[in-house]
């Protein structure tokens, strides 16, 4: 099978400079859009990928100590029936588990210390069915919270600022107090740190405290357990399912998913990734669009070209395809050369960043504002192809004008002073 000489025309000028010196220039600028082209593509890849690994990390560390779905009791009072709760939502076919919870908000004091925390009372035997808390403890298992003990579980942050570990005494402070003759005075209740756990998320090491059930429900006067926790066959279908329950469970309840418990911080995400890849596409349009000054220059040196070629019987169509090969080599190329740089990057960004962050003597994710302390990525599929056609296409538009130019130079006019 013949090979058009369309095709082989175009790569001929595409490859110009390196035989005939005059036409270096030319060379040159093609070369600096493919690289224009290739930066632009693998920025786009990286920043997509390091922005899924984040989002991916924290959503991961996250549901490591929260819920898929909590269903809980208005104004943080016991359930009604904390049993008929739990049984009407293992009912539905996507819950897998379910364990009741005491949340409340108190103080945590240790000498002249004090912070505030987010107290969670779990029953040791259910919680590991519902998150995975119990495998980030450092020294020390829920089992280690029996009831009447009064053991904490602290975050290995919140352990560090009021320079607490195990074994060592710490004053819970409950928000609402006793009513004396004196006035109210608030109710104190001496705890001992049985452990310490690191869940690698920032907010919820640093606020986050674990009793026993019995133990909270003694403290903060309660019933019984103000909420159920639940786990889900697909994480992906928590609203669905919380939007299923609120129909179906008794009582006067109300039910968060995950995605609403953080929504804000998914929504912001997804806001910034969508105008970095719109930033970043404009990168790689500017240098797409390099090529029009590419072409235009060569469609100008090669006039004589163009008009011998004429004269030998090609068409316009002919002509405009020569240099819309040309043009679409160079996006080809360009975008070859950013998907394997940026997939390189991409997937050894857990190497390169701490070689440059050692060398640079900086730390670029600090834990205290990003939640994690290291640079993570996840490629998908789903950003890659559209930003390699999308970098395609614009190569495309951009050649669409000068092999149009190049079509229409008249034979005798380009051959006159020839």
């Amino acid at each position: 099978m013949q090979t058009p000489f369309e095709l082989i025309v175009g790569w001929r000028y595409t490859r110009a400079g390196r035989a005939a010196r005059r036409n270096g220039f030319i060379s040159f600028i093609s070369a600096v859009s493919m690289l224009g082209i290739a930066l632009g593509v693998a920025a786009l890849i990286i920043v997509l990928s390091v922005m899924n690994g984040f989002q991916k990390e924290v959503r991961d560390r996250m549901l490591g100590v929260i819920s898929h779905i909590e269903i809980f009791a208005p104004d943080g009072a016991a359930l009604p029936n904390p049993a008929r709760t739990q049984q009407e939502a293992r009912a539905n076919p996507e819950v897998v588990a379910a364990a009741p919870f005491i949340g409340a908000q108190a103080l945590l004091s240790r000498g002249e210390d004090m912070k505030g925390v987010l107290i969670r009372g779990v029953d040791p035997a259910q919680e590991p069915a519902v998150t995975d808390l119990g495998q980030h403890l450092q020294n020390a298992g829920l089992d280690r919270l029996t009831p009447g003990s009064f053991g904490i579980l602290l975050g290995v942050d919140l352990a560090r600022s009021l320079g607490v570990r195990e074994g060592d005494p710490v004053t819970l402070v409950a928000p609402s107090g006793q009513i004396t003759p004196a006035g109210v005075v608030p109710r104190l209740k001496q705890m001992t740190v049985a452990g310490i756990f690191r869940s690698g998320h920032y907010e919820y090491d640093s606020t986050l405290a674990l009793v026993n059930l019995e133990d909270a429900a003694r403290i903060f006067r309660l019933e019984g357990p103000t909420g159920v926790r639940l786990r889900l066959q697909h994480l992906d279908r928590a609203r669905a399912v919380a939007e299923e329950l609120a129909g179906s469970l008794s009582g006067d309840l109300r039910i968060r998913d995950w995605t609403r418990q953080n929504a804000t911080w998914f929504a912001a995400v997804q806001i910034e990734k969508r105008m970095m890849f719109i930033i970043l596409t404009l990168i790689v349009a500017v240098a797409a669009f390099n090529l029009v000054s590419t072409l235009v220059m060569t469609v100008t040196d090669k006039r004589a070209d163009i008009a011998i070629l004429r004269t030998l019987g090609a068409s316009p169509a002919s002509i405009m395809g020569i240099f819309v090969v040309q043009g679409a080599l160079v996006g080809v190329i360009g975008t070859l050369a950013g998907l394997a740089l940026g997939l390189l990057v991409a997937f050894n960004i857990d190497v390169i960043v701490p070689a440059i962050e050692r060398l640079l003597h900086a730390s670029f994710l600090p834990k205290e504002i990003y939640f994690i302390d290291r640079m993570p990525s996840d490629p998908q599929r789903g950003d890659i192809v559209p930003i390699a056609v999308l970098s395609l296409l614009l190569a495309f538009v951009a050649t669409i004008y000068p092999s149009w130019r190049a079509s229409r130079v008249n034979p005798a006019e380009a051959l006159r002073y020839e």
